[in-house]
């Protein structure tokens, strides 16, 4: 557990489950890749709370969850120090039951982010999320900065991917370098790939060229 400012940082664990699903589903509710994701808004909310429930309970499992004393925040990580092997049969049973006529383009999305994602070692931050009404308060930057404290000690890089330009240019702010970004298709908005390497020179770490091949499904 760790003090930023007036915030404490902490482990989530099972029991902080609801609100923070509610957090996370609120949060992505709205921007141009829920649009994209489920262009009908009277059906996105139903369908995005399915589907954080799935990601947060993933996060518990099999990643690093954290979130504010308040639980008015959450980020949820990957150790990622090889390729990954390819994703279940349950996941993708578990993410059309989720998301039902919609699956096929939250696969797809799925599918994009790994083919574009970086080879080297560090840990990815899939989803961050502040309480919409917590906005803008700097929740977000307390909630990420505990975490990078976390990995600058141990000498680890980060990545993610931003949504919109003013994520993209918060992430830029606590030292993260942007690659070139991802178009999504049929019209979808652009992604920013953001790298937060180790600095060797005073200066933020370069986005790594290499990337992970493109390992189509059996």
């Amino acid at each position: 557990m760790r003090s930023n400012s007036a915030l404490t940082v902490r482990r989530a664990t099972a029991d902080d489950a609801g609100p923070l699903i509610t957090v996370l589903a609120e949060a992505f509710l709205d921007g141009p890749v829920a649009d994209w994701l489920v262009p009908d808004p009277h059906e996105r909310r139903t369908v995005y709370f399915r589907y954080f429930t799935l990601v947060l309970h993933h996060g518990l499992q099999h990643g690093r969850v954290d979130t504010t004393s308040d639980l008015s925040a959450v980020a949820i990580w990957y150790t990622r120090d090889e390729v990954p092997l390819l994703a279940s049969t349950d996941h993708y049973y578990e993410v059309e039951k989720a998301t039902g006529r919609y699956a096929p383009k939250f696969l797809l999305l799925d599918a994009i982010f790994e083919t574009h994602h970086p080879h080297p070692p560090h840990d990815y931050l899939a989803y961050a999320a502040v309480d919409p009404h917590r906005q803008g308060r700097g929740v977000g930057t307390a909630l990420l900065t505990h975490a990078h404290q976390t990995l600058d000690e141990a000498g680890r890089a980060a990545y993610l991917e931003a949504s919109n330009s003013r994520n993209r240019d918060l992430y830029q702010r606590l030292g993260y370098r942007q690659g070139s970004p991802i178009h999504l298709p049929t019209d979808g908005p652009l992604i920013w790939r953001m790298w937060r390497g180790q600095p060797t020179d005073g200066t933020p770490a370069p986005f790594p060229s290499d990337l992970l091949p493109f390992r189509r499904p059996l």
